[in-house]
């Protein structure tokens, strides 16, 4: 079962003996390879042991972000408090018993990475380079704690910038010496060993698990700086910290709810699809409030999971340490609608740390300015090197090995429609001043400098790609697509945050700006995924629908919604499931039923046996658990309860209202806030926030999703 707070977040299980057994994670526990890994893993022993009677239950309660494991004479109660990053555990019991806590290392020695599980280096295989895994150091024996850590002594990261060129760069080593690792206390509770504690003959105990990632000058620094943590909770706090605790996750609850009820014959299918909303979004809030974005690939919650020819360790994932925009970009688009803005902050923060090295690039790669975020990389911006290529005879330094990346940058102008999303409901003016004007400046000015016109006088994006399916390209339509939607809204935001500079620029690059890709398939007018591409594609997204998501030039209450529709019946690749997002492009055009269907499958079919908590989906295209798939059933679902375009908000605009009743709580920009109930086809609750909004409210239910903009706005009292 999971366990986080955002930035800390454990696995936590019982084993057959009753042990209790912890995978710690930490969001910043970069080790010297750029892997992600644990911080640890504890086990928890009481005597009598858990299983010695019939009533064993073990228990997660989502609304606190508790797990409570009984017998029914003897309780734990284990939580990551919401503001420290600590694991607190509480025991209670109705006889006298025993508690241990051990260090259960197993991460032993240094041991290399062999044969498949080499991926989990994914990055730097092919290399030289000596793919070690490190083992846990524990610390001197510490009076009536314990103390564990691995430290970074030594980084792949100078290797990296050298390779790509890129040396020089106003950006310090973030691995090298980065040290992170465990302390354990409790009151009572003595040595047993050096890595373990025990308390005995009590009825009531507690002991917390605090942990810390720092780069620092030493070994005895960051045990200090632990220790000052660890040293703030005792007993006579522990109350305090769990009301703080409970306060945190009570108004995270209260923010945002969406509940589906069925009239027909699938009731357990809508309160399935419900359940795996609830999950998928506890899972975000206790991986997504660290320094770093979340790991699509298995976040903080990677296990040493029996999955055939992928039986590892846990700090084992596929794809390895580095961020796939693809990928980590779903998990960020679902939470504008449920007001979760917070954890919108370290992917931002992220892109805008990379800035200076993405500017340099551009300077020493094609002596233009701006910049541009490759498809694959490490979080401090460079490309993974694998993909690079290690080989670099013959090639000068902007050439890149791997075709499925090469010319693949869409992640900078999605980026900043999510910057832009995020600001038009936040109306966060450090938000816009900050990060979004910073990164729109660069990105919009690469494309500007880095291709050539054609002979019309309009910018020729080539050489190009569209998404990682077509390769050799003219003109592909996400591109395209994303500079058309941008560059509008970007010149309409408010005066004060424009330059001189800015406007010209803009409106410069608007007026060259190639048309959108549309042609003819079987006969009907379509949007194409480039100008010009080659015959057989190379993987399976339908990079024509990016005018639909991300970049919404098409859809209810916008032109052409046939030419989209169409476009979306004659896709290449029809499915769902991990990144694909065929569910929220269907919403967005009105089809309720192929959306509800497509959400329907992700979120109840498919789960893998051998992963017994019912929200780890996965393996899918990533790793388990699979955050894509949950992200894309999130906005899937927001998508066919609520779209704005303009001033407008279309109400169930593609929502099964002949089977699903629901209730829900979602956000839209401008602060706006829709609290709505629907029973038996028919609005039995409205609330708007605020108020004046009710007056911009188009409902869809039974109406012609093609007449949506010409349909009167819906006075509802």
């Amino acid at each position: 079962m999971p366990l986080g707070n955002g930035d800390i977040a454990a696995n936590v299980w019982t084993e057959p003996d009753g042990d209790i057994l912890c995978y710690l994670a930490k969001n910043d526990a970069w080790d010297h390879l750029g892997r992600l890994i644990k911080v640890g893993r504890v086990r928890i022993t009481l005597t009598p042991d858990l299983l010695d009677r019939g009533d064993f239950e073990q228990s997660l309660f989502l609304e606190d972000a508790s797990i409570v494991i009984s017998n029914g004479s003897t309780t734990i109660k284990l939580w990551c408090d919401a503001h420290w990053p600590r694991l607190m555990v509480e025991v209670s019991s109705e006889e006298e018993c025993e508690v241990r806590v051990n260090l259960d290392k197993w991460r032993t020695k240094p041991r290399e990475l062999t044969d498949q599980e080499i991926h989990s280096a994914n990055g730097i295989q092919g290399s030289d380079i000596p793919l070690i895994a490190m083992p846990d150091q524990l610390v001197r024996k510490q009076p009536n704690a314990v103390a564990w850590y691995q430290r970074n002594e030594s980084s792949i990261w100078s290797t990296v910038l050298n390779l790509q060129s890129l040396e020089g760069s106003d950006t310090s080593d973030p691995l090298i010496n980065r040290t992170f690792g465990g302390y354990i206390q409790g009151e009572g509770f003595k040595n047993k060993g050096r890595d373990g504690l025990s308390i005995r003959k009590i009825t009531e105990a507690s002991f917390s698990i605090n942990m810390h990632c720092a780069q620092t000058e030493s070994v005895e620094t960051w045990l200090e700086q632990i220790k000052n943590r660890a040293g703030s909770i005792t007993p006579a706090s522990i109350a305090d910290a769990w009301r703080d605790h409970q306060a945190w996750w009570s108004t995270f609850w209260n923010r945002s709810h969406i509940q589906i009820e069925s009239r027909g014959d699938d009731a357990g299918h809508s309160e399935k699809i419900s359940q795996q909303l609830a999950w998928h979004r506890f899972m975000v809030a206790c991986s997504g409030r660290g320094e770093f974005p979340i790991k699509f690939n298995g976040g903080l919650f990677t296990s040493d999971w029996p999955i055939a020819g992928e039986t590892f360790d846990a700090d084992y994932r596929r794809w390895g340490g580095g961020y796939w925009w693809q990928n980590t970009r779903l998990i960020y688009w679902s939470l504008l609608g449920r007001g979760d803005y917070e954890m919108l902050r370290p992917l931002f923060r992220m892109y805008l740390d990379m800035l200076p090295i993405a500017e340099h690039r551009s300077e020493k790669w094609f002596e233009h300015g701006g910049a541009f975020f490759p498809e694959t990389g490490y979080f401090w911006g460079t490309h993974l090197p694998s993909n690079y290529g290690w080989d670099r005879e013959g090639r000068e330094p902007k050439d890149i090995e791997n075709r499925y990346i090469r010319h693949c940058w869409i992640s900078g102008l999605e980026l900043i429609a999510l910057l832009l999303q995020t600001y038009q409901h936040t109306q966060d003016d450090t938000l816009l001043n900050n990060e979004l004007m910073p990164i729109a400046r660069a990105v919009l000015k690469f494309y500007a400098l880095h291709y050539p016109h054609d002979s019309s006088g309009r910018l020729k994006i080539y050489p190009s790609q569209a998404l990682e399916t077509w390769w050799d390209t003219t003109n592909p339509m996400p591109e395209v697509a994303g500079l058309h939607y941008l560059i509008p809204r970007l010149l309409s935001l408010p005066d004060d945050a424009l330059s001189v500079n800015d406007l010209g620029a803009w409106r410069a690059l608007s007026a060259r700006l190639p048309r959108l890709p549309i042609g003819k398939r079987h006969g009907k007018l379509t949007l194409l995924p480039a100008a010009e591409h080659e015959v057989e594609p190379h993987n399976s997204e339908n990079p024509e629908l990016y005018a639909i998501f991300p970049f919404r030039l098409f859809g209810i209450g916008r032109p052409d919604l046939e030419l989209a529709s169409n476009t979306y019946d004659q896709r290449l690749f029809a499915d769902t499931g991990g990144w694909r997002q065929d569910a929220i492009q269907a919403a967005l055009l009105g089809h309720a039923e192929q959306a509800a269907y497509y959400v329907g499958k992700n979120y109840t079919q498919d789960h893998h046996p051998e992963i017994r908590f019912p929200g780890f989906w996965g393996a899918n295209y990533d790793w388990v658990p699979d955050f894509d798939h949950g992200s894309v059933g999130q906005i899937a679902i927001q998508t066919m309860l609520v779209q704005t375009v303009g001033s407008r908000i279309y109400l169930f605009p593609a929502w099964p209202s002949k089977r699903w009743d629901v209730s829900f709580r979602l956000h839209l920009p401008e602060q706006t806030v829709v609290d709505c109930k629907l029973e038996g086809g028919k609005i039995t609750h409205l609330e708007l926030t605020p108020a004046h909004r009710k007056q911009r409210i188009v409902v869809l239910l039974d109406q012609d999703k093609a007449k949506a903009a010409d349909i009167p706005f819906t006075y509802l009292g």
